[in-house]
């Protein structure tokens, strides 16, 4: 027997074998549904950061009453997107995988920049694209420069991958590979960061920057990497995804990774 979804929406097929019944294609009307509502969306891209917030913290970053982001928080957490950890009283929430950072990282390739209204804003808007968090790894300006010094330093080759063709859109960073080199490893390994804590996840992934549109380093090594400049005091976490460089980091960024914050501050 074959069924098919009465909606365009649905594009999934269910076909039954006897007692196993095998999917079809994917669903992504839910998960869409999930993020395209304004309060939930500015729920997510405030976690994007990979840290647990409270929900006291999101209500104000979505400019909703507490009880009605309790209902948009539910949602959020049935759907998958997000884990709630209980800590007393309280509880904290989080982006569950980095899956999900990376679908709120595609979708703001697409979605058109927000209209600025305050100095505030400006101000903000103009850290986020200087050096922000991804998730679990630096974006923005110095995460690209970083990944562009890693490889222009051999410490990661760019490799051709000829399973895939280059995107006429997103170019051709899209059929290419990050292979951490041998003696990348060792440069890596003997400044502290941990290229061995890969869990589930690849060594080397990136994701396209979509504020500046080119290639930043992501996956295992990415948060690895990141893991050790706050560890070193050469990144501090600020409000809202802002990372700022500082001074011991603006010396260490130039000596070890040939990185100099004040040519694209």
């Amino acid at each position: 027997m074959l069924r098919s979804a009465p909606k365009c929406a649905r594009i999934s097929v269910v076909e039954v074998v006897g007692d196993a019944v095998v999917a079809g294609d994917v669903d992504i009307a839910p998960v869409a549904a999930l993020m395209g509502e304004p309060a939930r969306a500015a729920v997510l891209m405030a976690l994007l950061d990979g840290r647990a917030l409270a929900a006291s913290t999101l209500a104000a970053e979505a400019g909703v009453a507490p009880s009605t982001l309790s209902a948009h928080l539910a949602r959020l957490v049935d759907g998958g997107l997000v884990s709630v950890e209980a800590s007393g009283r309280n509880r904290y929430f989080r982006i569950t995988r980095s899956e999900v950072a990376d679908a709120l990282e595609t979708l703001a390739r697409l979605a058109p920049a927000q209209q600025v209204r305050s100095l505030r804003q400006g101000t903000h808007a103009e850290a986020i694209r200087r050096a922000r968090t991804c998730y679990d790894h630096l974006a923005g300006r110095l995460g690209v420069a970083v990944c562009d010094g890693l490889v222009a330093a051999n410490v990661l080759r760019v490799e051709e991958d000829p399973g895939d063709r280059p995107d006429p859109v997103l170019g051709a960073g899209r059929s290419r590979r990050y292979v951490l080199t041998k003696s990348g490893r060792a440069r890596l390994v003997e400044l502290g960061v941990d290229v061995e804590a890969t869990g589930r996840r690849p060594l080397t992934l990136y994701c396209l920057d979509w504020s500046e549109q080119r290639p930043h380093l992501a996956g295992a090594l990415g948060a690895s990497l990141l893991r050790r400049f706050v560890e070193l005091g050469w990144v501090t976490r600020g409000d809202r995804r802002v990372v700022n460089v500082t001074d011991a980091g603006r010396r260490g960024l130039v000596a070890e990774m040939g990185v100099d914050p004040d040519a694209w501050a």
